[in-house]
Parts: structure tokens; C-alpha cells; sequence
């Protein structure tokens, strides 16, 4: 059986974003693991919904070797900063240096890394490579659905698949497919295929790439289909629209015989679509206001989605513009998260629960349109932050949200977190006392993944148009290193109402 060296380097990059990704988000880690290096490595990540986790059961399974190198990741923000990129890239190549021959090499990657020096982070660390154990090494990767593919990534590495599912419920899925590909490709001599890229051109929305609602769903489906008919390991990638570089797109990829011409076919399908790549958004005075007519003999919660202030695509976890319409609107057995404000959860820890505490919630990283939270709120719950998530994304995860806690204002219950965290699952709420279901009105920060675990159990979902650093429509930003010829936006769909 072979020896495979394993290792994750994860980031999604939004240009537009206030904070970069230090060394120390790295260490810190947020909903997946903090850095960790070696041997230590594969018990960090057992169990996790990751790719890399899949990866190691199954080509265990398969009675390979695994040489397990780092798992890396932060949370989705600005650039990493070039003192991180190349601290943790030399922290592999010392790992590799130190595990001696092998005959594989299995990367989970993102696909939308920009550095502050590099604007391909991906193709760069391939190259790097490649260029140390030349042309002949099989070097295997899996990638976000958001990636924003590029040649170079496409042509350095021997073969690349990515996540089916927006929400992610499938990556522990994607890691297990290609270790079964890799022991495929290692039994038939590892032998080099034909690889194809074809770029979409125009900007999907981040809410519209769902694969719960159409055409995304449609797509994806097609994928699996023409897969299975052609033998080409095919992706379609709904591409990361906040990132101002050059191969920011949706793309489809593929690798196998006559890869160009499944490639095309769903390529062809995809711009096929163009006019259907968008929805309904509302701002929060609009969205409260249908929210409520809804509840109004409802069984189930109404969730409004705060699609701007996702922290799992740059947002800040921390504006108050839809919150503050639900308590101007004078909402009650309602409930808002995840807020990112350390300071003030911390504030509520040393108070302890039932204090009431003075204080301005959010707002603090100066996104236009939004500021702080004044008011008198009670403590509720003060916690640890500590729990595991349930749900189809974060099912397994290890989450250490601390300092964090629960807070009251009027008729809304606020769950705020020490770490910048996207409400995608509904443990993050029932640690802090609350059940979901029992909701009238469920405000989260999160743009899509909120549904796999959410939407099942609302009433109706209402994305929402508030202050935030993830623009719902590309169109709105300033981009400058983008290829030209590429529509900012759909043409023909209708973003926002």
C-alpha cells in the first residue's frame, strides 16, 4: 500500500473585508481546529465534517499509510497576511522534509486564498510543490464550492475535486471520494490525465449559489450525472464574488478522458441559467415587517438571514442593523445570533446571570451604515461557549465560542460569542437555553449554511439586506484586478427586492 502525506491549508478571502488573517487566526482556529502539526493531527480532526477527516478514514481504510503533515485554517476575512502564508507554508515543507519518502500527497484546500503577496494562494503553494518533487509525484486536492479556480492550480496538481453542497454538508463526503480516486489512480500506475477549466463569465451571488434552492441544485445534480455517464472526476465551483483578483469566477473543472467536453456540458448549462442566478432580498425594516404577518398564527419560526454580516464569508458577526429593526418593531420570543463582541461578553461573565449590564453591542469595526448597540441588557446566560455541533455542517465540531453568553433586550434574546462564528447550527443556541423551534422570529448571521440546519424547522426563510462587509450583490463593489470581460452580476436576475 502507499505512504501519503496529508495535510489542510484553509482560508476563504474577502478582499473587501475589514481584518486580515494573522498567524494567530491560525492558531486560534475558530469552528474547525487550531494550527496543529504531525502525528497530533489526525485525533484534532477525527470526527470533524472536514475533508481531511474523510480523506484519512478512507484511505486508512483502504490500508494505506497516512503521514499526517498540519491542518491550518481561519476564519474567512481579509487577506492573510504574508507573514502567515509563508509561516505555515515553510511549516509543511519542514514536515515533508521530515516524514521521508512517500508516494502521494493529499492537500484539503479552499480554493479562494488571497495573501497580501500572493493573489493565488493556492496555485502558488502547487507550484511550490511541484517544483521541489517535480512532474511525476501525485499530488491530489479538494476544494470549497466557493473556490475560484485557477490554471495554475488546475495544471500543478494531478487531480482537484470539490464540495457538491452549499451549504457544506458534503466534505467529509469530498475528502472520501478522492482517497478513492487517488487509490484508483495509484493502482492503474498513476498515470497523468487530461485536465479542463472553463471559467464562467459573470459573478454568482454568494446567497444565490445555494444548492437547497434552484439552479444550483440543478447543477450540482448534472455534475454527478455526467460523472458518472463520462468517468471524468467534474466539479462546478460557484466561485467566492468577494475577492478582487484575477480568476475571481465560477468555474468548472474537470479531470479524465474527453475532460473538455463534460466541462463544457455543464459549463454550458451554467450560463444557460445566467438570468436565474439571484432572489428576493429585503432590507430589515421590510423583512421585520413581512416577518411578523408571517408568525402571526405560524407553528414554526420565522428565519430572517442576515446575508451581509456573514462571518463565514468576511462579515464582522458584529452589525446591528437587522437587530435593531426587530426591536424597533417591538418583536418578543424572538431570538438573534451569532454577535461577535468579546469585549461585551465578557463584560456579561463578570456580572454573572441575571445582572443587568450598560453596554454598546457591536458595531465596533466601522461597516458603513452601522453602529453600536447602546442599551441596558440582561444576562441571561453566561457560559463557557463550549459545544459540539449537530447540524449537516458543523455535526462533530468542537466548538470553543468563549467568552460568550446570552443577553435580553426587550422582547429579543441575543447570543454573542468570543469567536467570529456564522449561526449554522442550532447547538449554538440551545447551549445558551434557547430551542430554535420555539422562536417566533430567528435572526441569523450567515448567508446559506444557516439552511441545512435552520430551514428545515422555519416557517418561512427571508434573506435580508442589512449593514455588512460580504455584499449580496458583487455589483456594489469596487473591483480593480478583475479579468476583463466578466459581468459583476448576473444579467436578467433579480437581486434583491
Amino acid at each position: 500500500m502507499a505512504r501519503i502525506a496529508v495535510a489542510s491549508f484553509r482560508h476563504e478571502t474577502n478582499t473587501f473585508a475589514p481584518h486580515k488573517a494573522t498567524m494567530q487566526d491560525f492558531e486560534t482556529g475558530y469552528s474547525w481546529p487550531s494550527l496543529v502539526r504531525g502525528e497530533e493531527m489526525p485525533a484534532a480532526v477525527k470526527g470533524f465534517n472536514l475533508a481531511i477527516s474523510g480523506f484519512i478514514e478512507t484511505a486508512s481504510a483502504q490500508g494505506h499509510e497516512i503521514l499526517p503533515l498540519l491542518f491550518a485554517s481561519a476564519a474567512p476575512s481579509a487577506e492573510v497576511t504574508e507573514d502567515a502564508y509563508e509561516t505555515i507554508v515553510a511549516m509543511l515543507f519542514e514536515e515533508l522534509a521530515g516524514v521521508g519518502d512517500f508516494d502521494a500527497l493529499y492537500l484539503a484546500l479552499h480554493g479562494a486564498m488571497v495573501a497580501e503577496h500572493i493573489e493565488d494562494g493556492e496555485g502558488e503553494l502547487l507550484g511550490r510543490l511541484r517544483q521541489k518533487f517535480g512532474p511525476n509525484l501525485p499530488i491530489v486536492v479538494t476544494l470549497d464550492y466557493h473556490a475560484n479556480m485557477s490554471q495554475a492550480a488546475l495544471d500543478f496538481a494531478t487531480a482537484i475535486t470539490g464540495y457538491r453542497s452549499y451549504p457544506h454538508a458534503d466534505m467529509a463526503e469530498t475528502g472520501s471520494r478522492m482517497a478513492q480516486w487517488l487509490d484508483m489512480h495509484l493502482a492503474n500506475g498513476a498515470v497523468k490525465t487530461e485536465a479542463s477549466l472553463r471559467q464562467i463569465p459573470f459573478l454568482i451571488p454568494l446567497f444565490a449559489g445555494c444548492t437547497m434552492r434552484q439552479p444550483a441544485s440543478d447543477v450540482v445534480a448534472a455534475v454527478a450525472a455526467v460523472e458518472a455517464e463520462t468517468n471524468v472526476l467534474l466539479s462546478f465551483a460557484g466561485g467566492f464574488p468577494a475577492a478582487d483578483i484575477l480568476d475571481c469566477a465560477p468555474s468548472v473543472y474537470g479531470y479524465g478522458p474527453s475532460a473538455s467536453d463534460a466541462v463544457n456540458r455543464i459549463a454550458d448549462m451554467v450560463e444557460a441559467l445566467e438570468s436565474t442566478w439571484g432572489g428576493d432580498i429585503l432590507t430589515p425594516e421590510a423583512a421585520v415587517s413581512k416577518a411578523i404577518k408571517l408568525s402571526k398564527g405560524a407553528s414554526r419560526p420565522i428565519v430572517l438571514a442576515d446575508i451581509q454580516d456573514n462571518p463565514g464569508a468576511g462579515g464582522t458577526g458584529d452589525t446591528m442593523g437587522l437587530i435593531r429593526a426587530m426591536l424597533d418593531a417591538g418583536v418578543s420570543g424572538s431570538a438573534a445570533g451569532l454577535v461577535y463582541d468579546p469585549h461585551v461578553a465578557t463584560i456579561a461573565l463578570k456580572a454573572g446571570e441575571g445582572a443587568e449590564i450598560a453596554v454598546a453591542l457591536g458595531g465596533k469595526h466601522g461597516v458603513a451604515g452601522d453602529n453600536p448597540l447602546a442599551g441596558q441588557f440582561k444576562v441571561i446566560v453566561a457560559s463557557d461557549g463550549k459545544m459540539i455541533g449537530s447540524g449537516p455542517l458543523y455535526k462533530g465540531a468542537r466548538m470553543d465560542l468563549s467568552p460568550a453568553a446570552r443577553l435580553r433586550i426587550g422582547g429579543l434574546d441575543i447570543v454573542v460569542i468570543g469567536k467570529r462564528v456564522q449561526a449554522a447550527d442550532q447547538e449554538s443556541f440551545r447551549h445558551f437555553g434557547i430551542e430554535p423551534a420555539e422562536t417566533k422570529l430567528l435572526a441569523l448571521k450567515s448567508s446559506a449554511h444557516f439552511r441545512g440546519h435552520f430551514q428545515p424547522i422555519a416557517e418561512a426563510v427571508i434573506d435580508v439586506v442589512a449593514p455588512g462587509a460580504m455584499s449580496a450583490n458583487p455589483a456594489n463593489l469596487k473591483f480593480t484586478k478583475l479579468r476583463p470581460g466578466v459581468k459583476l452580476s448576473p444579467a436578467g436576475a433579480q437581486i434583491g427586492s
